[in-house]
C-alpha cells in the first residue's frame, strides 16, 4: 500500500526555502510584538534579511541607507499612516504591500488600489504567498 507524504505550502525554515522570497524586507509595523513575530516567520520562509521601522521618519532614513527588496507596510501607525512611505517606495519602483487591520477602508488612496494587501489578522499561508508573489507589488 502505498502512503501519500502531504508536503506542506510553507517551508519549514530556511533550508527549505524557496528561491522566490526577497531577499532583503522592510517590515514597517508600530506594534513590537506583532513586528517581532512577522521577523520571525519571515525568516523561516527564507528571508535572509528583515529590517523593521516602527514610524514613517525611521522607514525613510532605512530605505535612504539602503533600499529593500520589498517592504511590508502597516497602513495605520500610532498617529501617522504608511502612505509617505508608500510614495517614495513607488517612485523608486520598490515593490510592497500594505498590511492593514481595517477591510474595507474607504480613505485608501486609489492610487495604491493595485497593490497587494494582507488583512490582519493574516495566516502564515497567506504571507508565504505575498512573499512568493513580491514582484507583483510594482505598479504595472
Amino acid at each position: 500500500m502505498l502512503m501519500e507524504v502531504m508536503h506542506p505550502l510553507v517551508p519549514d525554515g530556511p533550508a527549505s526555502a524557496p528561491a522566490g522570497v526577497p531577499r532583503d524586507l522592510l517590515i514597517v509595523e508600530d506594534d513590537v510584538i506583532i513586528a517581532i513575530d512577522l521577523e520571525q516567520t519571515v525568516a523561516e520562509l527564507g528571508v535572509a534579511l528583515a529590517r523593521t521601522a516602527s514610524n514613517v521618519a525611521q522607514a525613510l532614513a532605512m530605505i535612504a541607507e539602503r533600499a529593500p527588496d520589498f517592504a511590508l507596510l502597516d497602513v495605520a501607525l500610532s498617529e501617522e499612516n504608511s502612505f509617505a512611505i508608500a510614495r517614495l517606495l513607488a517612485t523608486l519602483k520598490i515593490p510592497f504591500a500594505f498590511v492593514t487591520g481595517y477591510s474595507g477602508d474607504t480613505s485608501f488612496p486609489t492610487e495604491y488600489s493595485d497593490r497587494p494587501r494582507l488583512s490582519k489578522p493574516f495566516s502564515r499561508d497567506e504571507l508565504f504567498a505575498t512573499l512568493l508573489n513580491w514582484r507583483s507589488g510594482v505598479a504595472r
